[in-house]
Formats: structure tokens, sequence, C-alpha cells
């Protein structure tokens, strides 16, 4: 009997025919895409360094990323003159993080600025800022109205009406919040002039490129928002999946694949769209994407049969937590085998399944 894939490879109709009519080489990437997902990125994090060791170093740019959260500060590690080392940093700092026994917004947002400072390093927001390739782009949101507060109960009204206004229609997220994309001035992604919401576009700088980064994993109600951001319109910045949770936006120019490590099969839009099922993204924005993540049968075999997630640093005692969380990382090198071999060996056509 054959053993169950660990991995499961889906993509648009325009990324099957290429794949299909031209086979997969790293050149056909345009776009780097990763979604918000907190402690969900250690399922990701051996096969992050598969594409640091194997696709980066044969990517031909420019080649933009667009990361909300999470998927922003791995992005970090990637445009870095040595990503393995970033990514292992990253890692390492993630899993040890430990709290006191009830942790307010200012203890996570001050570990999570230590976090960033050692994910950065001396030299890597130089790095990040003039990478020969990579161009990086973070997706935030401004706040609007009572979504400014740090106020838990004027916060959490805000946040209310913003989910059941969402509920209703996607398009009422602009009366609560705004884009604000802070990109690599050096070239035009093609996410760059995005419809649906009010947007602010913001070149990244020396100044600004950590600022936007903790601004996009500043979970309301968990982390303090960020504000101020120099260079952008005065205002608070928070978690940039509140509207682009897996990013539902134009992901690649014509022509170009997007790459998308992905902690499930499914693409939700926005934050409040966890519980709505029907709510999918737009079929053009997904057309030339390349979604790769854990099959359900993998994650079953992990500790207590899930992918890491933020519960539970409440769920477990920390060694335990920390404990389960080291599992996971050290099983998913089986992850890491199987992407290498399947590119490796020409399978990946083979492989594929509709998003």
């Amino acid at each position: 009997m054959s053993r169950p894939n660990s991995l499961i490879f889906r993509a648009g109709p325009g990324a099957i025919r290429m794949i299909r009519e031209r086979g997969f080489s790293p050149d056909m990437i345009g776009t780097l895409a990763g979604a918000s997902g907190g402690a969900k990125w250690l399922i990701l994090s051996q096969l992050d360094r598969v594409v640091a060791t194997e696709i980066l170093p044969k990517l031909v740019g420019p080649v933009f990323t667009i990361g909300t959260s999470i998927g922003a500060w791995r992005f970090a590690c990637y445009a870095q003159r040595d990503p393995v080392a970033a990514i292992e940093r990253f890692e390492e700092a993630y899993l040890s993080q430990t709290y006191s026994e009830k942790p307010d917004r200012f203890e996570i947002t001050e570990k999570s600025m230590e976090i960033l400072d050692l994910v950065f390093g001396k030299d890597g927001v130089e790095e990040v800022l003039s990478h020969p390739i990579i161009r990086t782009n973070v997706m935030t949101v401004r706040s609007k109205h009572l979504g400014q507060s740090e106020n838990r109960g004027l916060l959490a009204s805000s946040l209310l009406a913003a989910a059941v206004a969402n509920a209703v229609s996607r398009k009422t997220l602009g009366s609560f919040f705004e884009r604000a994309l802070f990109h690599d001035d050096r070239d035009k992604p093609p996410f760059f002039e995005l419809e649906g919401f009010p947007l602010h576009q913001v070149p990244l700088t020396a100044a600004n490129l950590k600022p936007s980064i903790l601004a996009t994993g500043s979970i309301p109600l968990v982390l303090s928002g960020v504000r101020d951001i120099e260079g952008a319109p005065p205002g608070v910045y928070r978690d940039g999946g509140v509207i682009d949770y897996h990013l539902d936006l134009p992901h690649s120019y014509e022509e170009r694949l997007t790459l998308y490590l992905h902690f499930i099969d499914r693409i939700v839009p926005g934050w409040f769209d966890k519980s709505l099922k029907h709510r999918r993204p737009q079929p053009e924005h997904v057309d030339r994407t390349l979604l790769i993540c854990p099959s359900r049968s993998f994650v079953a075999t992990l500790p207590e049969q899930k992918i890491p997630d933020r519960k539970d640093f409440a769920a477990y005692p920390p060694d335990v937590r920390e404990r389960n969380w080291r599992v996971v990382v050290d099983r998913c090198t089986e992850l890491a085998d199987e992407l290498n071999e399947v590119i490796a060996s020409g399978k990946l056509a083979d492989r594929l399944e509709p998003i």
C-alpha cells in the first residue's frame, strides 16, 4: 500500500497550463505570496528552507513578495543575504518565546519587537531594501474611527461591528479599515493598483521597514497598533490580514507564476471570513498561482493532530507548547524532502490539482 502524500499541490488554470506545457523552473516565478497565520508558519519553516536554498538562487528578477502578518515576517528572512540563517534566527526566537501568566498587549508587543530585531540582525534592513532580485511588499491596514483606539471595549466594539457588516458584504470593511501597502519603490508589483478598498501606497525606507512589518503582525486586541509610521498618513496601523488574510488580490503578472506556501488548501479572503465558507478568492487573482500546503493526512501525524496556532499559548504549559512545536518543526523535514523530490524529478505537473 502506497504511503499518502505529505504535500498538496494546487494551482489556478493559468498555472496548470504553464507548468504542463513548459514544466516548472524557478525562473517562471514572479511573485512569492505569504498569508497571515501566526504560529501556523512553523509547519512551513522547513519548506522555507527549501525555497531559500533551491528556489531563491535561481529567480530572475524582479520578483515581488507580498505578505500579511507572519507572511511578511517570513519574507523579511527571504530577502536577506543569508536567508537560511535568518529563517533559523526567526524559528528559534519564535519557538522559545515565553510570557508571564497573563501577558497584556504591551508585553506581547515588546516580545514581538525583540524577535523582529533578531530576525533582521545588524544589516538585515539594508539587505532587504537593496536585494538585487526580491522586491519586498508589506500589506497592513490603517484603522478608522473607534478602530484606532487601544481601549479594549472600544476596539472590541469596532471589530464586532466590522464582523457583522462583513457578513453582509466584504466591501463594508472599507468603512472600518484602509489598505496600506508598503512597497519597494524600484518596481511596481502586480497588486499596486488595488481596487475594492481605500488604498495608501507607501515606499519602503530604512525608517519604516521594521515598523511596517511589526504593524502587519499587530493583531487587534493582542498587540498594540503601530502609530504614525514614517512616510505613511498619520494613524494606527494593524494586521494586514484583517482585509487580506490569505491575499485575495492579483498575485502575478502575465506569464509569471506565484509560489504560495500555505498552511491549508483553502484561500480565505479576510480575517472575518474564516467561518464564511462561501467567501472565496476571485478566480482571476489566483489564475497563475501555485499553492503548496501540507496534506490533512500529514497534519494528523503531528502532536495533537494539529498545526501550531496562537491558542497554544493558553492551551498548554510553556514547556509542553514548546516541545510540541519543536516536534512539528522536526517532523516537517518530511515536507521539505517531498518538495525537493517533486521539483527535482519533474513530477510537479502530475501532482497538480485545481485551486
